[in-house]
């Protein structure tokens, strides 16, 4: 029973409105029959005035549980007591008696610890629910609070089946009583208008005002399968990504009630259809049990020659009842195979297919044989389409990141100004269906100004060469080594001319390599000394190892050792990767702030432009306090990126410094984007002086010295307007209180160099972080400081 302090009703179990709609419907019977058994059954009833009165204990009404059954035999005809899922309840109440059969069944298998309860109907639910109905029943209000009602009962095996409950209140009557607040036409609205303000509800139906008599029935139907469908839509739909093995969880589960199976797995091997392969997934949703522990597999050989017929060129259902009948019969063919090593003992293979085109293959496994046959697998049909138009929708995605990482990586439409295109290329289409001519102008951003920034690596030129002279030094004593071991065997005046010149060249590049000699150097390898190596190869038998080991050691397509060029190749390809990856990830976040236009390049180093103003942000009002914010960003992130460099050359063998520069540009200027050239570029004669700028002034020199403006371990800040420097002079100041920046600043006029005049420079050292997750710490160091803990 209900307790009635918890509700505005106090709760009666009564057969009184029962015994009306008997007593009715006797009276206007016409025959004879029915109504003397009517007659007997409200004779019968009226012998018990308790039941008629009402009981308010669950107690007393387990005392006339056999009465009940015989008075309420015209509702629950016997006939149909094993079809229908129906019994009595106390309203509102968890307690049911006078079940049917099968009613009965389905509360034995749950268990004697379940206590039916309707699905999301909350204490505050159902309180709100009976005063609607007090306003629908005793004042004639017609507020439809009507909804679908669910309950969830676990069978035998444990699953959990659901049923769609109608209840039907034809028997009850309900009053008010002392304490009742009478509800006018006023209350009502502002109720209606406050559903879910409880305490409002509970001011006008206090607890226990009014009187609730009666019973109602109770009627279930199975809706298992139905649920299952609507629940995997749901998933499909709100969980669109499929990435997780958790949504994989869930969507098992859903298919474990349609198939009523709590052994059930599902498995999904994803086709492509150009190299005919099946493959696993690129996330965690689902596992493969065709390809096992295969990330992918040729189609044909991952299944069988009639299962591939079936799914991949007939797109019909492919169904094993019985796979270790069907290995014995197909001779233990890799599907079967596969299947049974993974436990599975009979299966429905489901091509999720666009048409005649193949997507994907569902996989509905079970342990034991014959639990999924042809039949159970037409329950597939209703949720095959919504599984296939979540992979078409994921493999759509799927193709849209990569268009967006080709557009970053190989492309430069930027973003920020792909809605400029966009609209080009729309009014493009619009002229070309309308049958004008109409070819797809240049893009222009006018009125924008510029950021330059770079990090370039300090004596990469010479660092370069230093490797190359290591390589070419040992490659030369490899082959004199050998050429004075074929003296010895067999001396000859070529062997003897051609070590003189080894060791001519070999002291030569000792204290240097210069572009003559490396040419000569090659030439000689390449003409001379392996046409001669070849010979001795074939000559003297007992250098064969000595040669072949020197082979071994060149680069079989240039000719020449690859060893510290490639180990410098390598560290400064890294580092660019390392720095780029980091810059681009800052850039997501700066893009936030305000629209603009972003690219870079990796040279010996990171190079990169930036253009803000409003002719780039559609339909945003532009105002300099993003221009300054960008530039204050740019600064604090090239202090950052000096930190990686040398962070990530922590571990290795190499180590190479990094010197960072920044352009400052007042004034506004045009960019085009050159159609032919696919890329943005100043426009107009003015505008070209800042490209000769940038590509000059990182060799600019300190006006009367010989020292480049550009140093390791500092920033340059090359600027013409004093103003420009008072607005980094504060910019400085707040980085040297965050701990990125030092005490060492210094202010400084450039030589001029060829079209270039007039230009200055803050230079300031960086202070470097000896844990990048806590730079805003008192551990920051020098560039000095930092050289003696990297040595």
């Amino acid at each position: 029973m209900v307790k009635s302090t918890d509700l505005p009703v106090d709760i009666r179990f009564s057969i009184a409105p029962v015994l009306k709609k008997l007593n009715k419907k006797m009276e206007g019977s016409t025959s004879d029959i029915s109504k003397n058994y009517l007659k007997s059954i409200l004779d019968y009833a009226n012998g018990f005035p308790k039941l008629v009165e009402g009981l308010s204990k669950l107690e007393d009404l387990e005392k006339y549980e056999n009465e009940i059954h015989t008075i309420l035999e015209n509702i629950f005809p016997e006939v149909l007591t094993k079809n229908e899922i129906k019994a009595v309840s106390v309203p509102f109440g968890s307690t049911i008696f006078n079940p049917t059969a099968r009613f009965k069944k389905l509360l034995n298998d749950a268990g004697p610890d379940y206590s039916l309860q309707i699905r999301e109907m909350d204490n505050q639910n159902k309180y709100i629910f009976i005063c609607i109905i007090i306003l629908n029943e005793y004042y004639n209000y017609t507020y439809d609070s009507s909804k679908p009602l669910f309950a969830d009962i676990p069978d035998s095996d444990g699953m959990m089946r659901h049923y769609r409950m109608a209840i039907n209140a034809d028997f009850i009557t309900i009053e008010p009583k002392e304490n009742a607040v009478e509800i006018t036409p006023d209350i009502a609205e502002k109720l209606v208008q406050n559903v879910d303000d409880i305490d409002l509800w509970k001011t006008y139906f206090p607890k226990n005002s009014w009187t609730l008599s009666g019973m109602v029935i109770l009627n279930l139907t199975d809706v298992t399968i139905e649920d299952a469908i609507s629940d995997l839509k749901t998933t499909l739909l709100f969980n669109k990504d499929l990435e997780t093995g958790e949504s994989h969880l869930k969507f098992e589960e859903i298919f474990k009630s349609l198939f009523n199976n709590k052994d059930l797995k599902i498995g999904f091997a994803e086709f492509d259809a150009q190299n005919k392969d099946l493959y696993q997934m690129d996330n965690d949703f689902a596992h493969s049990f065709i390809l096992d522990t295969k990330n992918s597999k040729d189609c044909v050989a991952a299944l069988c020659q009639e299962a591939y017929g079936t799914l991949v060129k007939d797109n019909k259902y492919f169904v094993i009842t019985d796979i270790e009948q069907y290995a014995k019969d197909s001779n233990y063919n890799k599907l079967a195979e596969n299947l049974l090593n993974q436990g599975v003992n009979s299966c429905i293979l489901v091509p999720l297919s666009k048409g005649n085109k193949l997507l994907a293959v569902l996989e509905v496994v079970s342990p034991h044989a014959n639990d999924l046959n042809s039949i159970n697998a037409m329950k597939l049909d209703a949720i095959v389409p919504y599984i296939v138009a979540t992979i078409e929708r994921k493999r759509f995605e799927k193709e849209n990141r990569i268009k967006a990482v080709i557009q970053s990586e190989c492309t430069s439409i930027h973003p920020s100004v792909l809605w400029l295109f966009e609209k080009e290329a729309t009014q493009y289409i619009t002229n070309q269906e309308a049958g004008k001519f109409h070819s797809f102008r240049d893009i222009a951003l006018k009125d924008i100004y510029p950021l330059y920034g770079q990090i370039d690596i300090v004596g990469s030129s010479q660092a370069r060469n230093n490797a190359i002279q290591k390589d070419i030094t040992v490659q030369l004593k490899m082959v004199d080594s050998i050429l004075a071991k074929a003296l010895e065997h067999k001396p000859m005046l070529i062997y003897e001319q051609i070590k003189f010149r080894i060791e001519e060249f070999s002291s030569e590049i000792e204290n240097g390599l210069n572009a003559s000699s490396e040419s000569e150097i090659f030439d000689l390898l390449k003409n001379e000394i392996n046409p001669l190596l070849a010979h001795i190869d074939t000559k003297l038998p007992t250098l064969k190892n000595a040669i072949a080991n020197y082979d071994s050691a060149i680069n079989s397509e240039t000719g020449i050792v690859y060893d510290h060029r490639k180990n410098y190749d390598d560290t400064v390809h890294q580092l660019n990767q390392k720095l780029a990856a980091f810059l681009d990830l800052k850039q997501q976040e700066a893009q936030q702030i305000y629209p603009h236009y972003f690219e870079r390049y990796k040279t010996d180093g990171v190079d990169h432009n930036i253009y803000i103003g409003a002719s780039i942000a559609n339909e945003q009002s532009f105002n300099m306090v993003y221009l300054y914010n960008l530039r204050l960003w740019q600064l604090r992130t090239m202090c950052e990126m000096e930190n990686h460099f040398y962070h990530e050359q922590s571990n290795s063998n190499l180590q190479l410094d990094a010197a960072s520069m920044i352009l400052v540009f007042s004034n506004t200027l045009s960019i085009k984007y050159r159609m032919d050239e696919k890329k943005f570029d100043v426009d107009g004669t003015y505008n070209a002086r800042y490209e000769v700028v940038k590509k000059r002034i990182d060799k600019a020199l300190v006006k009367g010295s010989d020292e480049r403006i550009t140093q390791k371990g500092k920033i340059a800040i090359i600027y013409s307007q004093d103003k420009d420097a008072q607005e980094y002079k504060r910019y400085i100041k707040y980085l040297q209180e965050k701990n990125y920046l030092g005490n060492d600043v210094e202010y400084l006029e450039l030589e001029d160099v060829q079209g270039v005049i007039g230009l200055k420079a803050i230079r300031v050292n960086v202070l470097y972080s000896q844990n990048l997750n806590k730079k805003n710490t008192s551990n920051s160091i020098t560039y000095d400081d930092l050289m003696e803990v990297l040595d």
